[in-house]
């Protein structure tokens, strides 16, 4: 059977998230055997040290939750967080730049955090909800040009999460080795399944146990 737990960005992104939730998440992460734990930058050092000993990664967001940050200062967050431990980067691309098919300036936001990354998994969130299907084509297509790891749907905070049209917008145009993170809204083992089954390789959720404990009911 397939390893489930693999797939899954263990997250947890609230604002009040205390060290204590953080430990619990990284013990929950090594018991599971998730792939990662995906947390708030502040929260990387006490992660590195708690999952140090473990096969877990640890996954940070930049530029989070509205991508609106300039360039210099997601280049400096992305350079903090692998100096504290990040082993992966999930970025928020300029959204209004999106909109406004600014992408040179989306080409250089992307290229400028991908050449801090170096070795480090990039994950480029493109926040679907906010798009049109001609936008998340455009936007994949940049993304397969530049040569980051993964295209992510979604931070979890607009108002919805991924979705199948939106994997298969962008399924419709990956011709590279660019993956797939789908996150937001996934809460059960049905709706997880569905996105796996049509060659997601991550997925971001803060309900990972139950989808896991769904697997063997």
């Amino acid at each position: 059977m397939n390893n489930y737990a693999k797939y899954i960005d263990h997250t947890y992104l609230k604002a009040d998230a205390t060290n204590e939730d953080i430990k619990k998440l990284c013990s929950e992460a090594i018991e599971y055997g998730f792939y990662s734990v995906c947390i708030n930058p502040a929260h990387v050092p006490l992660a590195k040290s708690y999952l140090s000993n473990s096969e877990v990664k640890v996954c940070t967001v930049v530029g989070f939750p509205l991508g609106a940050n300039i360039i210099e200062t997601k280049v400096f967050e992305t350079k903090k967080a692998i100096e504290d431990g990040a082993d992966e980067i999930d970025m928020v691309i300029n959204i209004s730049a999106l909109k406004d098919n600014n992408f040179d300036y989306l080409e250089s936001e992307i290229r400028s955090i991908k050449s801090i990354c170096a070795n480090k998994v990039l994950k480029v969130i493109i926040e679907t909800a906010y798009l049109n299907k001609e936008e998340i084509i455009k936007i994949t297509k940049l993304l397969s040009d530049v040569g980051v790891n993964f295209i992510k749907t979604s931070t979890g905070f607009a108002s919805r999460g991924a979705s199948i049209d939106d994997i298969l917008t962008i399924k419709s145009v990956i011709d590279t080795n660019l993956e797939i993170k789908a996150s937001g809204g996934i809460r059960s083992f049905p709706e997880f399944k569905q996105f796996i089954d049509l060659g997601v390789k991550r997925v971001g959720t803060s309900n990972g146990i139950k989808i896991l404990e769904e697997v063997n009911n």
